[in-house]
């Protein structure tokens, strides 16, 4: 399978809606991704599409965050929702979605790119919990991860509030 990797478009909503609701078992995650447009947090939406049938295979959020390190903001992003569908899990489109979202954020400046995941799925890209540890969020504990970018350099101060935008407060016990 060949993947194409592109920005998600206005034309785009149903099919990732689709494909959340597929992926996961409660719509919290697919209702997410609407709550972080109209709410103006949405940082960058990237999809893998199966280049020889034109189809969604996969869909990568990123989302604002507000972060400080040393009672300084930080430019940071929050990854989710990260989705495969099943026809083409296993073939590397997560992993291409999760590298092609990190160089854009690198550009585009961001520092800190949180996720709340497996860690044995995320560590690959160079996400650890060590990282996010320190940071007051209602997410802390060894599932929420963080990665530095900018070289791998964490800006160095006491850490602070590491909170994700509101849409994630309407989840619930579903992250």
């Amino acid at each position: 399978m060949t993947i194409a990797i592109r920005p998600a478009t206005g034309g785009d909503v149903a099919a990732i809606d689709a494909l959340l609701r597929r992926a996961f078992p409660n719509a919290g995650e697919a209702m997410l991704v609407p709550r972080l447009c109209v709410d103006g947090d949405m940082v960058l939406t990237l999809l893998a599409d199966d280049a020889e049938t034109g189809s969604l295979a996969g869909v990568i959020v990123y989302s604002r965050m507000a972060v400080e390190i040393a009672g300084k903001p930080i430019a940071a992003v929050a990854l989710a929702p990260l989705a495969v569908d099943a026809g083409q899990r296993g073939q590397g489109v997560a992993e291409a979605l999760v590298r092609a979202g990190l160089a854009q954020l690198t550009d585009a400046g961001a520092m800190l790119v949180f996720v709340l995941g497996d860690p044995a799925y995320y560590a690959r890209f160079g996400f650890s919990a060590d990282w996010a540890r320190g940071f007051a969020s209602p997410y802390a504990g060894d599932y929420l991860m963080a990665l530095p970018l900018q070289g791998g350099a964490m800006p160095c101060g006491e850490r602070g509030a590491a909170t994700h935008a509101k849409a994630f407060a309407q989840l619930g016990g579903d992250i």
